[in-house]
């Protein structure tokens, strides 16, 4: 059943927004990008190359790097020769996923108005169609089950359920105030422990843990963090400095901002999510534009479309990638509370994840600008933010003239963790000299 649906997939043309959402007046990008320079950052799979074994003997660059030296002294030009022989499978990959290319030309764009900065990304997809699907849920005749996932998952590689995942676009930023960041970028952040890397951190670990676990952070998981963050040299997913030592570090400004356009959890509501990373990768504060459409309790969904808006309570298998049919609930826009007894069939499918644009709060809800449409194999996002967002304890604010590190990834053909793409550390200048120039605009 799986293999039939999932080739219905293939050939359908995934409508990039939903047509209910009304946009409100926010800081108009450029009207004409061709004014704007556009620079080709060459992004590459980097398997499982992480913090760790960057400084391993495996590594011929470990001395220079534990010094303090930059990726590029040694890796300039070589992004698609690294990027082809980890997807492989040759090296520092496990795993291979049959099929997924080695690396993605990412089109960039930037300017700024004196008061936003204005990006535009543009990237061709693996796939013929648009990565918006995530989180489903699917009524098997008694129960609702989660439906699908990412490439990497065993039962989606087998072919016993289909792959269903949003692409996604992330900005890494940094005003010079972390360690080495300019010059190792995203590496500093992925390390031995995290999911789908060497030595994984269960569970039970996890949420045993005294700063990450139920008594702390309350995660199951370890994902990204900051070498500062830990004690020791080894920067060890377990060696977590104390809750007042990591205030003290990110109160002088020694995080990441990491913010995150989504094909699915963000896009249908026009925005990015916004977050940083330091002893873990966190939201900012507030209420970010997603939440789980999942009463964890009762295993059932809290919120199925709306029939009157959208003419079907929920849709099937054959719907998904139909750019007639809805693929996100959106709470002001699309949905109703669910109801037990509206008469589900063997097959239904409803999103697990739920949406709201108005229900953003705080610094989790500062990108409100991010629209990406998928035309003819290629996404293309515009996104625009404020140079100063007024939440400077979360976010990396910018200004004019100033120069700032940043690093770009991609996730592409239903994959997450760390089978994404992802670039070198580049230079960006607000009208200043950088590997990346945001011009004026007016």
């Amino acid at each position: 059943m799986f293999r039939t649906s999932y080739n219905l997939l293939l050939g359908a043309a995934a409508a990039a927004l939903t047509a209910n959402v009304s946009w409100p007046a926010l800081a108009a990008p450029p009207a004409d990008w061709s004014q704007v320079p556009t620079k080709t950052v060459k992004l590459f799979y980097p398997g499982q190359s992480s913090f760790q074994w960057l400084r391993s003997s495996e590594h011929p660059g470990a001395v220079m790097l534990k010094t303090g030296g930059a990726c590029m002294t040694c890796h300039k030009g070589t992004e698609e020769k690294l990027g082809n022989t980890l997807v492989s499978g040759e090296k520092l990959e496990p795993n291979p996923i049959k099929g997924k290319n080695g690396v993605v030309d990412l089109k960039v764009q930037v300017a700024h108005d004196g008061k936003n900065i204005h990006w535009r990304f543009q990237w061709k997809t693996n796939m013929n169609r648009a990565g918006q699907m995530h989180n489903y849920m699917m009524y098997d005749g008694a129960k609702w089950k989660m439906l699908g996932g990412p490439r990497s998952k065993s039962k989606v590689r087998s072919g016993a359920e289909p792959p269903l995942y949003e692409d996604r676009m992330t900005i890494m930023l940094d005003d010079g105030r972390v360690p080495n960041f300019k010059e190792q970028g995203c590496w500093l952040t992925c390390h031995n422990g995290m999911r789908d890397m060497p030595n994984l951190a269960t569970k039970d670990q996890v949420r045993g843990h005294p700063r990450l676990g139920k008594g702390g952070l309350k995660k199951s998981d370890v994902r990204k963090y900051l070498p500062d963050s830990r004690t020791d040299e080894e920067a060890s997913w377990d060696k977590v400095k104390s809750a007042d030592e990591v205030a003290m570090l990110k109160a002088d400004g020694k995080f990441v901002d990491l913010m995150q356009w989504r094909g699915h959890r963000s896009n249908p509501v026009g925005m990015a999510d916004d977050g940083y990373v330091l002893e873990y990768r966190l939201f900012d504060k507030g209420k970010k534009p997603f939440s789980w459409n999942v009463d964890r309790k009762t295993m059932t969904p809290k919120f199925m479309f709306d029939a009157n808006r959208v003419g079907a309570k929920s849709i099937t298998m054959a719907d998904i990638g139909d750019p007639s049919k809805p693929y996100a609930i959106i709470k002001e826009e699309n949905a109703v509370p669910y109801d037990p007894n509206a008469g589900w069939k063997k097959g239904d499918v409803l999103p697990g994840r739920l949406l709201t644009r108005t229900g953003t709060e705080g610094s989790a809800g500062d990108n409100k600008n991010a629209k990406g449409v998928w035309k003819d194999g290629v996404w293309t996002v515009t996104w625009s933010r404020p140079l100063d967002t007024g939440h400077s304890a979360d976010d990396k604010n910018l200004k004019v003239n100033g120069v700032y590190n940043v690093s770009f990834a991609v996730h592409d053909d239903n994959v997450t963790t760390r089978f994404h793409f992802v670039s070198f550390p580049m230079t960006l200048g607000i009208g200043a000299n950088a590997d990346l120039e945001a011009v004026k605009v007016n």
